[in-house]
């Protein structure tokens, strides 16, 4: 790609620029550190003869025109400039940059300063000031205080002016014990002030607090602590990173041992980056006494911004003090302080900024440290612990969600590792069915006869109404406004003689409880909650979590598996305030959460809305399609027709209409892309077909937390693990088929190949198996051997394999068979009340084995480093490819496409989806290379794309919204700089529109605060007539424009014209360890976009949705196509059917939520055809053992099945093949 005339552009992020209004001076001084600018003032202040100083705040100076403003009007007509970079130029290149420039041109000497006590040759080799002037002024501002402050504006003058120096920096202590009103000071002085044989909770921060007067929120989150019995240890620190910080904080965790550690400083001691060496965390060293670390926040932002919006953070503080801690297995708490402006300093022209204590977020962070610290000193049989399972759809056949995990029968797995380690559990289940039985004996979430059902536990309305009174004002009238009085609640129940109660479905085990967590609300009433994006919970919500804290004294609250509501409830998206709905549900309590590991997004949503401590778990063990029923035949069908090709003409007229006959009869043709007008074309295409639907990667049945796949399964997981290459790809990195292919002296690629292309290559004895015609043939062979291979039946044939061999026996078997151990004794550990080791995230069968073992507390991405050189150059590639494939379809180039961004694919990837859409627009992200992050974009010139520019609307998820605020940033400032450029309208669409007077809005998303697309409730409650009401929704939930000018601004009109115009919709799935049939997402975005383009055009528009599970080769299908692929290869597949058979209760949930998922996309899109719909029902209740099992295991979701299908009839999106499909349903249903 040639960018050498490339146009640079910066991120606008929507902070528009600031004129600092400041006149020249002797000295100008800028910094992000507001301590160290409100030293200098104080220090100017106290000097006899001061230089003229200006004193200039960096976040100010972020914007483009701010930079340029001060260095016209003040810096360069000041005589010494000097500025302290926090994190380097990465952070603030135009700036370094442009001053760099101009000082040297206006003959001002330059100062760039490290922000810490760290080296950086960037900003040296952009100074303009002597070695020994550098290394002076860098000394005083390191070293801090008031002395040092003085000294250095001394220095400053006597630069300019040739006076005498000042002595050199007076170092103060990099670390050391502070306390209230005494200052630095020691530990034997401390003790005199704590509680005896009180948990000792360490607070630690950063010394330039102590250099600067910023203690505010220290002296106060002190004071909470000891009011909560705990005994606090204030500890300074230079950094995490500085050897005599580390060493200070060894010495005073060895004499005091901590029970808690509350850390206030930014970044990460670790790397998020794989591969990267890191410095020891001494949060996490011995002497720390595994003691959980949470992350307190003095926020950069003001406290209005805060109070009054719903992001929480910045992107800067979601970066530093959220993102980066995480990689470090903080686990995070609340924003404590602000930043307020104390005084204008006229002398230096600067408003002096302070940290501004919150006082009940101070309280809430007390108060979780001391439950944590309680759950860690009680003993183990006392100890109180409730597991709470998801339900939604609020159907009793979908009880226990949890994506890729049997939530039952990991729940019953936890009972026992609880009772085996000590714990007071009585009368556990036997096994995963008794536990469901138990369930839905009880009042579950499904209204029609909860009154009829017994079981389950109460909450007096007399302590429902203490509790409940206790709720901020505003909670309480939120809640009232919405549902009433807490006695119109439909889990209420009046008393003959007293004032009633609420009946919960909780079951008692001892001290261990089970609950069921109770619906939003959109199942109370749907038709007047379907269009509340930011619904508040109902009171019978509030009332089970109130009988979990305060009847039965929870210790510690564990949600089993992705994932519950709690975390998506109202309120801002991290930072809390006592009026978010998360907060104000769940109170400080310890929160452990077993997840997913290929879902950081949403898990990391629990962590930063929920003070979650993840406990990870391994995916669903994966397996090979392969072929069965009436593919198999047709497969030999097939074979048989291209062996008899030349032979015998007859054979082949007659097998020819065999074959076509059997893909008529099925389907089979439509899925295909079989015309009709070509037969040997047509037999071509379903000769891939089959070949390609063989190698799909399906699941084999669910994971049982805490335990790990053995025997063949687990064969068949650590042969998805090896299928692709990991790391370099090289040597015993390198992808085992590959290797067996090279060992074998076979040419090709057997992960990208065309599989129906005649093999000609070498026919090996060890490759065993059937009829061996094409490439396909071959790669089954080779997967064949390598699952010999890795029984032990074979020996590798070469070198290469033997490598992958070597690293299958020493690292990944074993990597997958501690997972569940691994599982179970984080879950015990995080119930210990102690630190549970962090780890990464991400799909492991898309070479991520640092993935595994799972049982950690996992992270997601440097949000600064997204998207990354590896996602941008497959977003190259897919948007390519995309464009290639439409223009073929079409006839004419695309301009106008809607592409869905989702927050956890994104971390997954380092950004697929945002590297995608920039590359449909032409434009090209630029990174520092020394630190990996994003510092703008250029922008591709015409001549070098030789195509026009797409104009991409994004519509983002609300959990993208949360952790992505950078990159809402890029795509919108990169779309505006598109739009402004002078290029014909037929190559730059976006600029004809916005030439034409249309809004530039080119980011949506949920309403701020809100989640979700809008779509379930309407599928779930049967809430919708037409295919308009569908799109009405999507519409109303996603018309929030985000961007320079917008921050979740109501723009629905705005959206609706953007789908009006587009093209094509762009849905990107980044692994295969689920399906589009395993998730309602992706019917709510895809399908509600699909439903919206197509109720505002009045036609339906191509839909894509791409496989990039392998990155090397990214694939581009159409929604129908891979309708098609995942019902064949693994909806209807026995081998799908058979792994979920192994799962009881669990497994019909699966059956019964893939059939809902295919009814959606029905509803939304004409992707799903009859022939699916016969499919289905053959597979799942005309057959008589699947219909059995799941009438045995779970009769409600027998039920619901039959009457999604029946509903499929009643709205004519299927219309069944066989006329008994109708009867038998009706009598299902």
């Amino acid at each position: 790609m040639h960018l050498l005339a490339a146009t640079p552009g910066q991120i606008d992020d929507g902070k528009e620029a600031v004129d600092l209004g400041q006149t020249p001076a002797d000295v100008v001084f800028i910094s992000a550190a507001d301590t160290e600018l409100a030293a200098l003032s104080e220090a100017r202040g106290e000097m006899a003869a001061p230089p003229a100083l200006r004193l200039a705040n960096l976040t100010h100076l972020n914007h483009p025109m701010s930079v340029d403003l001060h260095i016209d009007d003040c810096a360069k007509q000041s005589r010494l400039v000097i500025a302290r970079v926090l994190g380097g130029t990465g952070y603030w290149r135009y700036g370094a940059e442009q001053y760099a420039a101009h000082m040297a041109e206006a003959g001002v000497p330059l100062a760039l300063l490290p922000g810490d006590d760290k080296p950086d040759a960037e900003l040296a080799a952009l100074s303009t000031v002597s070695d020994e002037d550098y290394a002076a002024l860098w000394a005083y501002l390191v070293e801090g205080g008031p002395q040092n402050a003085a000294n250095f504006l001394s220095y400053a003058a006597a630069m300019l002016d040739g006076g005498e120096k000042p002595a050199p920096a007076s170092p103060l202590l990099r670390a050391g014990v502070y306390w209230p009103g005494a200052g630095v000071s020691d530990l034997a002085t401390i003790r005199e002030m704590w509680t005896p044989d009180a948990p000792v909770v360490p607070m630690v921060f950063y010394r330039a607090l102590v250099q600067g007067a910023g203690l505010n929120p220290i002296n106060r989150m002190v004071k909470a602590l000891l009011r909560q019995g705990l005994n606090p240890l204030p500890v300074f620190v230079a950094s995490l990173k500085d050897p005599v910080s580390t060493a200070t904080l060894e010495h005073l965790f060895g004499e005091a041992s901590p029970s808690v550690i509350l850390n206030a400083t930014s970044f990460a001691v670790g790397s998020p980056h794989q591969g990267d060496d890191s410095p020891e965390n001494p949060l996490a060293m011995p002497a720390a006494n595994a003691a959980p670390v949470f992350q307190v926040v003095l926020s950069a932002s003001s406290e209005e911004a805060w109070a009054e919006g719903l992001n929480g953070l910045s992107a800067r503080d979601i970066a530093m003090n959220v993102a980066l801690p995480e990689v470090d297995g903080r686990v995070l708490t609340r924003a404590i302080s602000f930043k307020g402006e104390a005084y204008y300093d006229d002398a230096t022209q600067c408003a002096i900024a302070t940290y501004r204590a919150q006082g009940d977020r101070i309280d809430f962070v007390a108060r979780l440290a001391a439950n944590w610290a309680t759950l860690r000193t009680t003993p183990t049989p006392k100890r109180r612990v409730a597991l709470v399972l998801a339900n939604y759809p609020n159907k009793d056949g979908r009880l226990a969600n949890g994506v890729g995990l049997d939530t039952p029968a990991a729940t019953v797995h936890t009972l026992s590792l609880l009772a085996d380690a000590g714990y007071h559990v009585q009368n556990a289940p036997a096994d995963s069915d008794t536990l469901m039985q138990a369930i839905m004996a009880g009042p579950t979430n499904w209204l029609t006869d909860r009154h009829d059902r017994a079981g389950g536990v109460d909450l007096s309305m007399a302590d429902y109404q203490i509790a409940y009174g206790q709720l901020p004002w505003e909670v309480r009238q939120r809640i009232e406004e919405r549902w009433g009085k807490p006695e119109a609640d439909p889990f209420f129940e009046p008393g003959a003689v007293d004032c009633g109660r609420f009946k919960l479905s909780v079951l008692t085990f001892g001290n261990v409880v089970v609950g069921l967590q109770p619906a939003r609300g959109y199942n109370i009433d749907p038709t007047e909650s379907y269009h509340s994006p930011d619904l508040v919970p109902p009171h019978n919500y509030l009332a089970f979590y109130i009988w979990l804290r305060d009847v039965h004294r929870a210790n510690a609250i564990v949600h089993m598996g992705k994932h519950g509501n709690l975390e998506w409830l109202p309120g801002k998206a991290l930072a809390l305030s006592e009026t978010c709905l998360p907060e104000a549900v769940l109170g400080p309590m310890p929160h452990i959460y077993p997840f997913i590991v290929n879902d950081p997004g949403e898990g990391t949503q629990a962590k930063r809305r929920t003070q979650a401590v993840i406990i990870d778990h391994l995916t669903p063990p994966l397996i090979r399609a392969d072929t069965y029923g009436p593919l198999k035949d047709l497969e030999a069908l097939v074979d048989e027709y291209y062996e008899a090709a030349g032979v015998d003409p007859r054979r082949i007229d007659h097998l020819r209409r065999e074959i076509l006959s059997l893909t008529a009869a099925t389907g089979l043709d439509a899925d295909v892309g079989m015309a009709g007008e070509d037969e040997d074309t047509d037999l071509a295409k379903l000769d891939a077909y089959l070949c390609e639907l063989k190698e799909a990667q399906i699941r084999d049945g669910l994971h049982v937390f805490g335990q790990s796949p053995e025997g063949r399964l687990q064969r068949d997981l650590v042969q998805a693990l090896v299928r692709v290459p990991r790391g370099d790809g090289k040597g015993p990195n390198a992808s085992l088929i590959r290797a067996l292919a090279a060992d074998f002296a076979m040419r090709f690629d057997p992960l990208d190949c065309d599989m129906a292309a005649v093999w000609d290559g070498p026919r090996p004895e060890a490759l065993t198996g059937g009829t061996w015609r094409t490439n396909g043939d071959t790669v089954e062979r080779l997967e064949d051997f390598a699952a010999r291979l890795i029984n032990g039946e074979e020996v590798p044939p070469g070198p290469m394999s033997g490598a992958v061999m070597d690293e299958i026996a020493t690292t990944v078997r074993p990597a997958v068979a501690t997972c569940g151990p691994n599982e179970g004794a984080g879950l015990l550990t995080a119930l210990d009340g102690r630190f549970v080791a962090p780890k990464p995230s991400g799909a492991p069968t898309r070479g991520r084995l640092d993935t595994l073992p799972t049982g950690g507390n996992f992270f997601s991405v440097d949000s600064r480093s997204v998207p990354t050189p590896t996602a941008w150059a497959l977003g190259w590639k897919s948007a390519s490819l995309l464009i290639d494939k439409y223009l073929q379809t079409n006839g004419d180039w695309p301009r106008t496409m809607l592409v869905t961004a989702w927050g956890t694919a994104n971390m997954r990837t380092g950004g697929d989806d945002i590297a995608q859409a920039l590359a449909l627009m032409g434009v090209k992200p630029t990174w520092d290379t020394a630190n990996r992050r994003v510092t703008g974009f250029e922008i591709i010139p015409s001549t070098a794309l030789g195509r026009p520019r797409v104009d991409v609307t994004l519509r983002v998820s609300g959990f993208f919204r949360d952790a992505f605020p950078s990159l809402i940033a890029l795509v919108d400032s990169a779309a505006r700089a598109v739009q402004k450029l002078d290029e014909p309208d037929e190559d730059n669409p976006a600029a004809a529109r916005a030439r034409s007077g249309e809004a530039q809005s080119r980011v949506y998303g949920s309403k701020p605060g809100a989640y979700g697309a809008g779509l379930q409730a309407m599928i779930d409650e049967k809430l919708w007539e037409r295919k308009a009401d569908l799109a009405a929704a999507y519409l109303d939930w996603g018309g929030y424009a985000y961007g320079a000018d917008a921050t979740g601004t109501r723009d629905r009109e705005g959206l609706e014209q953007r789908l009006s115009q587009t093209e094509a919709i762009i849905q990107n799935q980044d692994n295969r360890e689920h399906d589009l049939l395993d998730s309602d997402d992706y019917y709510q975005f895809e399908g509600g976009a699909a439903a919206a383009v197509s109720t505002l055009q009045g036609r339906d528009r191509p839909i894509y949705h791409n496989d990039h599970s392998r990155p090397e080769r990214p694939v581009i299908r159409t929604l129908d196509e891979e309708i098609g692929r995942v019902v064949r290869s693994r909806v209807v597949n026995p081998k799908w059917i058979e792994g979920v058979k192994r799962h009881g209760y669990k497994g019909a949930f699966e059956i019964a939520a893939t059939v809902d998922y295919l009814f959606a996309f029905a509803a939304t899109t004409g992707a799903v055809k009859s022939h699916h719909f016969d499919l289905v029902h053959a597979a799942f209740l005309e057959d008589e053992d699947t219909r059995a099992f799941i009438e045995r295991h779970n009769a409600p979701a027998l039920a619901e099945i039959a009457q999604r299908l029946a509903e499929a009839m009643e709205r004519g999106l299927w219309t069944p093949r066989a006329n008994s499909a109708r009867a038998l349903i009706e009598a299902l249903a």
